[in-house]
């Protein structure tokens, strides 16, 4: 089944969505991209046979990045919590009753953040990878390592040309692929510079509450053994109210975006957590897609 794509005209602006448009009894699985980045990231995900032949899968380019246009309310757009009411309003706009969110890198807190939008019985489960839930400048500097360049451009504005090849190759890891490059480069810096302000600011959800709290459906969390940006033992440390498999899994040799370096490892981890927050919910496949 191949990937179809269209554009929607949302309060954030024109966003570029791609669904592979499986309807079936399963929930859909919304996948939410990182900083500077865009939905190319999800390339084997998308094309996955397996993948599709159980799940309608959805992602779109956050506003400000890749095919979407800037958000022409910056203020209001780019921000975790701006970000999640978008990722909702699309979800609305198609139908889609009931879904798992796999959010990478800033993608993880935008799903965060979808925990209070969305009912009770719409968000079946949430996967991340490369995200410590956080609130305040204190909270971040705990869960993320600064000792990277990349971590210290993360809220940049205006990139230089270093710039942009830097923060492209230090993010998803190898294989390189132009694209990357192009993605930071497109990227409007506004919402690097206004989303970790107003991360610094305490705007949105207390992240590290919402997960320690929820109880609505399973927290996956899978991140590379040699994350290079977040601190592995800071989401050790935090008291998961639903945790997938009862810890963090670290994978080995491996960096901030395992799906992209080794996905025919990760693809059989995300099999599974879908089918075991179907199981979670006692519905087998569920309705309502």
């Amino acid at each position: 089944m191949s990937s179809g794509s269209f554009t929607l005209e949302s309060k954030h602006g024109l966003i570029s969505i791609t669904d592979t448009g499986r309807k079936n009894a399963s929930p859909a699985l919304l996948l939410i991209h990182g900083n500077s980045s865009s939905s190319k990231i999800f390339k084997h995900l998308l094309g996955s046979e397996k993948l599709q032949s159980t799940h309608r899968i959805v992602t779109f380019d956050l506003p400000g990045h890749g095919a979407s246009s800037n958000s022409q309310i910056p203020e209001e757009t780019y921000s975790m919590r701006g970000y999640a009411d978008l990722a909702v309003e699309i979800l609305a706009h198609m139908n889609i009753a009931r879904v798992i969110v796999f959010g990478w890198s800033l993608g993880g807190h935008v799903g965060i953040e979808m925990v209070r939008l969305l009912p009770e019985s719409a968000l079946k489960g949430l996967l991340i990878v490369g995200t410590p839930p956080s609130l305040s400048i204190e909270e971040a500097n705990r869960g993320f390592t600064f000792q990277d360049g990349h971590m210290s451009l993360a809220g940049k504005r205006d990139f230089t040309e270093d710039d942009i090849k830097t923060f492209s190759r230090s993010t998803a890891g190898a294989p390189f692929e132009q694209w990357m490059e192009d993605d930071v480069r497109r990227c409007d810096g506004k919402s690097r510079m206004l989303m970790w302000k107003k991360l610094a600011d305490g705007v949105g959800v207390d992240q590290r509450k919402v997960v320690e709290e929820w109880d609505g459906g399973i927290v996956g969390v899978v991140n590379g053994a040699d994350e290079p940006f977040v601190d592995l033992d800071y989401l050790d440390g935090i008291r998961w109210k639903k945790l997938w498999k009862g810890k963090c899994l670290r994978l080995q040799g491996q960096g901030h975006a395992p799906f992209w370096e080794r996905p025919q490892e990760f693809e059989p981890l995300l099999i599974e957590f879908l089918g075991d927050c179907e199981k979670a919910w006692g519905e087998g496949p569920l309705s309502g897609v």
